[in-house]
C-alpha cells in the first residue's frame, strides 16, 4: 500500500468533528489536498471558486464513461474526508466552506503569516546547511533501519523509537529493550516499502499514542502537515509552535525530521524527510538513501547520484553495486547471495529465496517495486530504447494499414498499450508465478447479489460492478455476483436509483 493510501486510510477513520478541526489550519488543507488522487484533486479545483452547488449529473459528464471507477473511487474519498457535501436529496455537491476558504488562502497567498510557521530571525547560522541536513536525516533513518536488520551500532535507535517498532508490529520481544527485540514479518515489509510509507507507519503509530500521552491529536497532525509545507534549509522559530507541537520536537528529532543545534534551541530546521511528506518523490531513498554520493555530489548531478545501482539479468542472476551493510542484509530477503566484492555484491533470485521472502510477509509485487525503484540507469535506458521502437514500430505499422495516411488515434492506441518494462519480464512473471503456488486460495470480504427478476436486470447491475470496479466475480448462468464490501453500497444504490 503506498504511503499517500496509508494516510488517507488513517484520515478517512477519524470522527468527523476531528476532520473539520482539521479544516481550521491552511497548511493541513494543502497537504489533504496533496494526498487526494488526481481526478479528485480535479474535482476540488473545479469547485473551489465556485460557490454553488455542483449537480452530480453534471460532474459524471466530466469524465469519460470508461472512467466510472476512478470517478466512484474520487467521490468516495472526497466524502469520507467530508471535504464535499451533499444537499438533502443527494443531488448536489459543495466544498466544505472552511475547506475552500482556507484552501484557496493558500492558493492565492493569503492565508495568515504563521500559518506555514515562522522563519527564524537574524543572525542566521552559516553552519547548517542542506548538506549538514542531508546527513543527519541519513543518520537518523538509518539507524532506524539497521537496528532492524540486525546489524551490530555503535548507538541504537531512542526508547521511544523502540518502543513505536514494537506497538507497530515491525518488532518484538519482551519490553522496549534493544537486546530483546527481533524483526518480524510486518517488519520484514516494511524493509522494502520506500521511504515516505515508511515514516509515515511510523508517525501514524505516534498519533495513536497521542491520547496516552495527552496531547490534541489534531494539533499533533497540523504540526505533522506543516512540515510538509516548510522549505528545507530554512530555520523556523520555536517559539511560534504550541506547547503540543513543542513537545514533539525530541520525537521528530529520532525520526529524523528536524534538527536543532541543541535540545534547548530557539530554532528548529526541517530536513528531507520532513518537507517531502506529503511528496511523491524523496531526495533520500530507502534503503540506504545513497547519501555518501549525494554528500560527494555536486548540485549539477545530483540526480544522477540518487539513481539505482542493481543489475537484474534474465538468467534471474543480480548484481548490486554497493557495500552497505544495510543493502545488502535488504537483497539477502529474497536474494541468495553468492560474491561479494569491495563495492559489489552477486546473487541469484531462486524458487528458494522468493518462498523464503513470502514466507516473511513480503510480497511479489514489492520485491518487483524495489528491484525496478533500485535498478541501474542503463536498465532503465536500454528499456526506454526498446519502447521507444516498440512504439515507432507500431504508429509506423499503423499508417500503413491505414492506406498510408497518419491516423492519430490509431497512433495514440499503439503508444498506450505498452509500459516501460525496467526489469526483465521473464523474470517478473516468474516471481509472480512463485506467490501463486502459495496462493492457490484467496479470500475477499464483500456481498453476494442474487434471484434477480431477469437478465436484464442482472446484466445492469453486473456492468454497472464492473465498470466502477468493484466486482470480484460473477456467475451470468445462474444470475449472481459478489463485490467488496465498499461497493455494496454504491451497487444498491445505483439499483435503486436505475431499477427503480
Amino acid at each position: 500500500m503506498s504511503f499517500k493510501l496509508t494516510v488517507n486510510s488513517h484520515l478517512e477513520g477519524l470522527p468527523k468533528v476531528v476532520q473539520l478541526k482539521l479544516f481550521d489550519a491552511p497548511a493541513t488543507c494543502l497537504s489533504i489536498f496533496r494526498l487526494l488522487p488526481p481526478l479528485a484533486k480535479f474535482y476540488v479545483i473545479s469547485m473551489l471558486f465556485n460557490e454553488k452547488p455542483v449537480a452530480v449529473k453534471d460532474l459524471e459528464k466530466w469524465t469519460q464513461p470508461q472512467a466510472k471507477r476512478l470517478q466512484f473511487d474520487a467521490l468516495k474519498r472526497l466524502k469520507a474526508l467530508h471535504i464535499i457535501e451533499e444537499d438533502a436529496g443527494g443531488t448536489h455537491l459543495r466544498l466544505h466552506q472552511t475547506f475552500r476558504n482556507n484552501f484557496r488562502d493558500c492558493l492565492t497567498g493569503t492565508q495568515a503569516p504563521n500559518a506555514f510557521g515562522i522563519l527564524a530571525t537574524e543572525p542566521l547560522d552559516d553552519r547548517v546547511s542542506i548538506r549538514l541536513l542531508d546527513k543527519f536525516a541519513s543518520q537518523k533513518w538509518e539507524t532506524i533501519l539497521h537496528f532492524m536488520v540486525g546489524t551490530e551500532l555503535p548507538a541504537v535507535p531512542s526508547k521511544s523509537v523502540l518502543s513505536l517498532l514494537k506497538l507497530g508490529g515491525l518488532m518484538e520481544g519482551h519490553g522496549t529493550s534493544a537486546g530483546n527485540l527481533k524483526i518480524t514479518n510486518l517488519g520484514f515489509q516494511f524493509l522494502l516499502q520506500d521511504v515516505n510509507a515508511q515514516l509515515w507507519a511510523l508517525l501514524l503509530e505516534y498519533l495513536n499514542l497521542t491520547q496516552d500521552l495527552h496531547m490534541d491529536p489534531v494539533d499533533v497532525l497540523n504540526f505533522i502537515f506543516i512540515l510538509g509545507s516548510l522549505e528545507l534549509g530554512k530555520a523556523y522559530q520555536v517559539a511560534s509552535l504550541s506547547d503540543t507541537q513543542i513537545s514533539m520536537l525530541p520525537d521528530l528529532r529520532d525520526y529524523g525530521l528536524v534538527y536543532q543545534r541543541s535540545e534547548n534551541s530557539s530554532r528548529f530546521y526541517p530536513t528531507r524527510l520532513a518537507t517531502t511528506l506529503t511528496s511523491e518523490s524523496t531526495g533520500l531513498k530507502t534503503p540506504s538513501m545513497v547519501m555518501d554520493q549525494h554528500l560527494q555530489s555536486t548540485e549539477a548531478d545530483t540526480d544522477d547520484s540518487l539513481l539505482g545501482q542493481i543489475i537484474l539479468e534474465t538468467n534471474f542472476s543480480i548484481y548490486a553495486y554497493t557495500n552497505s551493510p544495510l543493502e545488502i542484509a535488504i537483497l539477502n530477503l529474497f536474494v541468495t547471495m553468492k560474491t561479494r566484492f569491495a563495492n559489489m555484491v552477486i546473487g541469484t533470485i531462486t524458487r528458494e529465496s522468493i518462498r523464503n521472502a513470502l514466507q516473511n510477509g513480503i510480497t511479489a509485487t514489492q520485491i518487483i517495486n524495489f528491484l525496478e525503484a533500485h535498478a541501474h540507469p542503463q536498465m532503465r535506458a536500454l528499456a526506454k530504447e526498446k519502447l521507444d521502437k516498440k512504439i515507432e514500430f507500431d504508429v509506423s505499422h499503423n499508417i500503413n494499414t491505414a492506406g498510408g495516411a497518419p491516423q492519430s488515434k490509431a497512433g495514440d492506441s499503439g503508444v498506450a498499450q505498452h509500459r516501460l518494462e525496467v526489469l526483465p519480464p521473464n523474470v517478473v512473471d516468474q516471481i509472480k508465478l512463485w506467490q501463486l503456488e502459495l496462493d492457490r486460495i484467496q479470500t475477499f470480504n464483500g456481498y453476494l447479489f442474487k434471484d434477480f427478476k431477469n437478465q436484464s436486470e442482472f446484466d445492469i447491475l453486473c456492468n454497472y460492478a464492473q465498470e466502477v470496479g468493484v466486482l470480484i466475480w460473477s456467475e451470468k448462468a445462474k444470475l449472481r455476483f459478489f463485490v467488496t464490501q465498499d461497493g455494496m453500497a454504491q451497487v444498491a444504490d445505483f439499483a435503486g436509483r436505475k431499477l427503480r
